[in-house]
């Protein structure tokens, strides 16, 4: 196979040797030619105008931008961005996130050599890719519903605490209150933090919070 025809890959990844590992698996399968790697998300936004690759694998947790936060601000610039999730965490929430910014697939990375090559030629042809783990969309009614846990965090914002003072006081990560303030946002149609408070006043949610523990 030509090297015009290869699939041209860019690896986001903060961790040197996984990066440098994968790049030497990739690199034994002539379809693939990795162009591009960056150890965290605003050098992935450079380099992917720089290299327009084909398809991006890039990790979830990263020091900084995270890899969902990155998805996003590359989607904005380039809707057309093919990229994989390539990554260890197996939270719903990192699923659900990462496919709702428009990942092609979720893919871990104890995935077998022949799935991740699959799953590679999937996203490069626009072609469903089989996630490692299922994802319910959130349709109907129901999406509008807002979790006791949701009105707990909604009730933190309101008080002036960021994501980890949150996180800390009602003991989960700050990567699982960001998602409890995206779905925030969006179940409120709110276009910040401040909006989503004052549609909780105006829907009478704040004066509902109640513990969650």
């Amino acid at each position: 196979m030509g090297t015009k025809s290869r699939i041209r890959l860019m690896l986001v990844d903060d961790h040197p040797v996984m990066r440098m590992g994968l790049a030497n698996l990739l690199s034994l399968d002539p379809e693939f030619e990795v162009v591009a790697q960056a150890d965290d998300g605003p050098s992935s936004l450079e380099l992917w105008k720089l290299h327009r690759p084909d398809v991006c694998l890039m990790d979830i947790s990263m020091e900084g931008m995270d890899g969902v936060a990155t998805l996003r601000r590359l989607k904005r610039s380039f809707p057309d961005a093919r990229v994989l999730m390539l990554t260890s965490s197996k939270a719903p929430e990192d699923v659900a996130q990462a496919m709702e910014a428009g990942a092609c697939g979720y893919v871990l990375k104890n995935v077998r050599r022949g799935e991740l090559a699959a799953a590679i030629r999937a996203a490069f042809n626009g072609e469903p890719v089989e996630t490692a783990m299922p994802v319910k969309a959130r349709t109907g009614p129901a999406a509008k519903q807002i979790s006791n846990r949701e009105l707990e965090v909604l009730g933190l914002v309101r008080q002036g605490f960021t994501n980890a003072e949150i996180g800390q006081l009602i003991g989960i990560s700050e990567r699982t209150v960001r998602w409890h303030v995206a779905n925030l946002m969006e179940k409120l149609d709110a276009a910040d933090r401040a909006e989503a408070v004052a549609r909780g006043f105006e829907l009478g949610l704040l004066g509902l919070t109640r513990p969650s523990r």
